[in-house]
């Protein structure tokens, strides 16, 4: 491992002649080869046709962060996704996951049917992400999944973020590097104070810049996330140059928590009319 990362430190490059993609700064680019190559064996797996998922550990300066990442073969873009809730969705080195009803952990493969690759971000030592999701550190972090996941591809990078996960995508949009994105698409939007005491209006969406997806079910009935207010989300990103609201409708009611996954919030039942949606989005604003 030291060879490794004496080598990477004198040539970026030679990195890439492990076999391994990196991301970063030089010092986080040979982290991540030694992570990958040594301390995690699922992440060292080649990607097969029989199994494009696997389970990746980045060795950020925060921690060691987790993610589920998927690639079809030839990816168009990708999208990074990130959950609502607490954020901790458990996943395991073997691919396991502990809380597997997340919209965006249930709709992978239906990302990857569509030429798209995913990024699922799990949260660092399975740390509760409410009322983090707006701050400095955490923006941060979905920086270095941009990182990640453009040195997967050269495809063009979208964030996601739904429920909850809607503030991190909003924070990750309003502070990422000129051309970094091409689009941040938020679902399911917590636009009223609740238990984590932090909106997407208080991650900057005056300084997102690129274009915005504001999906909506008029049927959700989360009180901290009213379809009625996604217009008004629109409205507060005033640095975007295209923003659009998408209004849908329906769902299966499978849980008694108006807020749950297993609920039109979490667009159970709606899918696949979800993902086609904002596939055909992302579509006009690749770059």
């Amino acid at each position: 491992m030291a060879g490794i990362q004496n080598t990477c430190f004198e040539n970026r490059m030679s990195c890439r002649d492990h076999g391994v993609r990196v991301f970063g700064t030089p010092a986080l680019r040979c982290l991540f080869v030694a992570a990958a190559l040594v301390l995690s064996p699922a992440s060292a797996e080649p990607l097969s046709d029989a199994r494009r998922e696997r389970v990746i550990d980045l060795p950020l300066t925060a921690g060691h962060q987790r993610v589920l990442y998927l690639r079809p073969e030839h990816p168009w873009a990708t999208i990074i996704m990130l959950p609502g809730g607490a954020g901790d969705l458990g996943i395991a080195r073997d691919g396991a996951i502990r809380h597997p009803d997340n919209f965006v952990v249930r709709s992978r493969t239906l990302w990857t049917d569509k030429g798209i690759a995913v990024v699922i971000a799990d949260t660092i030592d399975h740390a509760n992400l409410r009322g983090e999701r707006s701050s400095a550190r955490y923006a941060e972090i979905v920086d270095d999944l941009i990182g990640f996941a453009s040195e997967q591809s050269r495809a063009p990078v979208f964030l996601l973020g739904t429920s909850q996960g809607s503030i991190a995508a909003m924070n990750g949009a309003a502070h990422a590097k000129s051309g970094a994105l091409a689009g941040v698409v938020l679902t399911e939007s917590v636009s009223r104070i609740g238990g984590s005491h932090e909106t997407v209006f208080d991650a900057q969406p005056e300084a997102v810049r690129i274009p915005a997806l504001i999906v909506a079910n008029r049927d959700d009935r989360c009180t901290v996330a009213p379809p009625g207010d996604a217009r008004r989300i629109a409205a507060a990103m005033t640095g975007s140059p295209n923003v659009k609201v998408l209004m849908v409708a329906g769902g299966i009611v499978a849980t008694k928590r108006p807020c749950g996954s297993l609920s039109p919030h979490g667009y159970y039942g709606l899918e696949a009319e979800v993902v086609d949606d904002v596939a055909r989005w992302m579509r006009l604003h690749e770059r």
